[in-house]
């Protein structure tokens, strides 16, 4: 287990980042797909499979330079987080701006894991030729491997986000670590994550970024020189219940579509029944109808859920006045 240490200030720096990083998330994409499938793993993503499949096509092909700097057992270099970047291309440029003395800090480890390429050798002395040669492969491997996922991904995020947004107004700071992970505890002022290892990390007033993943099978930490201690976490995943047709016939009513109305920003349940004004079992019945239509999804963490609308709950809300 480690254990993150809270100073008062800390607890008043605490910030969720708007979204995952997208560069990030490439880098823990390869991670995962270096894992057979069962491989002892008790948890795996929805998109998992899609990178399996994707795997057969060769992984280093496909990821390139990016392919030697993460290790299946975990190793991924700090400098890929990169958590303030707005998006994909603002995380690349970061990556090829990355000091000389900072690539040989986070890539020391890996000439300990086998013989390193040419290329490797090369982003270790910092040429500029060999960090565009990264950031093209991390180009080429996201538009052929994430792209299909990154909707995706930006909705659980978005929902996973309303979901502590939604926590935080309800019960401060110490509803939001107490319920960021299943396992996890909030002890004031230490938040107690499970791990193979045990060590202690005092913020000493530096403060915590929050970042959801999508790929990330358990907490990861980043110490940026210049910014607060970054907790990257696995964010909630959605339940994916069949739709079919059979499923839209009980949608029909005014209460159900005021629900779903009122989700075109995402809401627990508690919140979902608040806006429409109707019971809390009636919100989660009425929810419970929408989601196995496929008209909105739900994510759970723990006993705390989040729906928000789907895209085909969003079409038919803006095309169709039948449903009232």
């Amino acid at each position: 287990m480690f254990r993150i240490v809270f100073a008062e200030t800390d607890l008043r720096r605490i910030t969720v980042a708007p979204g995952p990083s997208a560069v990030y998330e490439a880098a823990l994409s390869v991670r995962l797909s270096r894992i057979a499938p069962g491989g002892g793993r008790r948890w795996r993503p929805p998109g998992a499979r899609h990178l399996q499949e994707r795997r057969k096509g060769g992984l280093e092909a496909r990821a390139g330079l990016l392919s030697e700097l993460v290790r299946a057992d975990g190793f991924v270099p700090d400098f890929l987080l990169q958590p303030d970047a707005h998006d994909f291309d603002g995380g690349l440029e970061r990556i090829r701006q990355t000091p000389v003395e900072q690539l040989a800090v986070d890539l020391s480890p890996l000439p300990f894991f086998g013989r390193p390429s040419r290329s490797l050798l090369d982003l270790l002395s910092g040429t500029v030729a060999a960090r565009q040669r990264l950031t093209d492969d991390m180009r080429g491997y996201f538009t052929s491997s994430l792209a299909p996922l990154w909707s995706e991904v930006q909705a659980g995020a978005a929902a996973d986000r309303s979901l502590r947004t939604e926590t935080l107004l309800r019960g401060g700071v110490d509803a939001l670590l107490a319920t960021l992970n299943v396992g996890w505890h909030w002890d004031p002022p230490v938040l107690r994550i499970p791990s193979r290892s045990s060590y202690e990390v005092p913020l000493c007033g530096r403060g915590l970024l929050l970042v959801p993943s999508y790929f990330a099978p358990a907490p990861m930490l980043g110490y940026p020189a210049d910014g607060p201690v970054t907790l990257v976490y696995p964010m909630g995943h959605a339940d994916r219940p069949s739709c079919s047709a059979d499923a839209l016939g009980p949608l029909l009513g005014r209460t159900r579509a005021a629900v779903m109305a009122a989700l075109r920003d995402p809401a627990t349940t508690t919140a979902l029944a608040e806006r429409v004004g109707i019971s809390l079992a009636s919100a989660s019945q009425h929810a419970t109808v929408l989601r196995n239509a496929g008209l909105i999804s739900t994510i759970r963490i723990g006993g705390a859920v989040m729906h928000t609308i789907t895209p085909l709950g969003t079409a038919l809300l803006r095309g169709d006045t039948a449903v009232r």
